[in-house]
């Protein structure tokens, strides 16, 4: 028996019908881009966030990248600026601030939650500094008052990496809406996925979304008339159709992921295992909505032999992620940097498989083998 560790087959064939009449209303109107899908995908999406636009884009990569050229072109960003982001994020999202030619500085996660350590990051402000990239790592709310409190304190722009936690809230606020302005992922692999790439910007500030759709769109708001040097990142019909099907679906299947995650943390009594640190611990898991598990990610001193030890016993894991941004051959300048803490989760954490269409059987054949294994 192979528990995959995500069962993309599986998932869709929850909604292969709506899928497939989705995909057949758009090869019939013969309309592929920029048409009522999308339109209806946006109105959908800011309505569930509660954010007053949803800019529909090619990727989460585009999201991240064109929040940052829309400041730019509004003035607020210029070359050599300087955005706060974690260290041990995935790599989107610094190459979303060099690509924009501006600076990366990296702050060391919480060694518990792997989010951002929010008591860091006014030590790393300067004069440079105009905006905070905050991830919501692995499913995982990273927010705090602290956090806007600092931001109103040094005129600094937060935009949050929303790859990961759709559907999570703080204080009743969805992850999208806590920021000036959020990117998202719709990668297949994603808690809300598409059938291919696709991403999205939310944000609360008109000039903003009005200056991102047209960078979406080659710098231009009216064809063949450019007034930005833009981009090609725009959502097609055929994935914002598959969106809207599935977006009926989310909270769910969030709940259904939240489940598992309880299941995991109830049963896992290796002492060798670090297991995830929800926040809000004083809440039941399947009760926490400051987590959607996108990810369920554990540590131990010998991942590499546990990874082994659970692939032999037939069960898929991944590791988000084996190098830090900083340790990639893309970003040679930031080789030397000392990222301890970033380092050493990079080195022992390890993703169990979680799903909405897990079975308790599967997940408690994870739990069996994870509590029989020593080294």
């Amino acid at each position: 028996m192979l528990i995959k560790f995500l069962d993309l087959q599986k998932i869709n064939a929850t909604y292969s019908d709506e899928l497939k009449l989705a995909a057949s209303e758009v090869i019939d109107s013969g309309w592929f881009l920029m048409g009522e899908k999308v339109k209806k995908f946006e109105k959908n999406l800011a309505a569930y966030i509660s954010s007053s636009y949803a800019i529909g884009v090619g990727n989460g990569l585009d999201a991240l990248r064109l929040i940052l050229k829309g400041y730019i072109e509004l003035g607020f960003l210029s070359e050599g600026d300087e955005v706060i982001v974690p260290a041990n994020t995935y790599i989107a999202s610094i190459l979303a601030i060099t690509d924009n030619k501006l600076k990366p500085v990296l702050v060391e996660p919480n060694n518990l939650t792997f989010n951002l350590d929010i008591d860091l990051i006014e030590k790393k402000i300067t004069k440079r500094t105009k905006a905070i990239m905050i991830v919501h790592l692995y499913g995982q709310v990273c927010w705090s008052d602290s956090i806007k409190d600092l931001a109103k304190k040094h005129n600094l722009k937060i935009i949050e990496d929303n790859a990961q936690a759709f559907g999570a809230e703080y204080n009743g606020v969805k992850t999208g809406a806590l920021g000036d302005a959020a990117g998202f992922s719709f990668y297949p692999g994603k808690n809300l996925g598409a059938l291919g790439d696709a991403g999205a910007v939310t944000t609360n500030n008109h000039e903003l979304a009005e200056v991102i759709r047209a960078l979406g769109n080659y710098g231009s708001k009216k064809k063949y008339s450019n007034e930005y040097q833009g981009l090609n990142s725009r959502l097609d019909e055929i994935q914002a159709a598959f969106l809207n099907v599935k977006l009926k679906y989310i909270d769910i299947e969030n709940q259904q992921r939240r489940d598992r995650a309880a299941s995991y943390l109830k049963g896992i009594y290796n002492s060798e295992i670090m297991l995830p640190f929800p926040n809000n611990s004083s809440l039941k898991v399947e009760d926490n909505k400051e987590h959607v598990w996108h990810l369920f990610v554990i540590r131990h001193p010998k991942r590499n032999q546990l990874q082994d030890y659970l692939k032999n016993n037939g069960i898929e894991t991944l590791i988000h992620y084996p190098i830090p941004a900083n340790k990639q051959l893309a970003y040679k300048e930031m080789n030397e940097l000392n990222f301890p803490i970033t380092n050493s989760i990079h080195n022992e954490i390890l993703s169990l498989p979680i799903s909405p269409v897990m079975t308790n059987t599967e997940v408690a054949i994870v739990i069996e083998a994870i509590n029989s294994f020593r080294y």
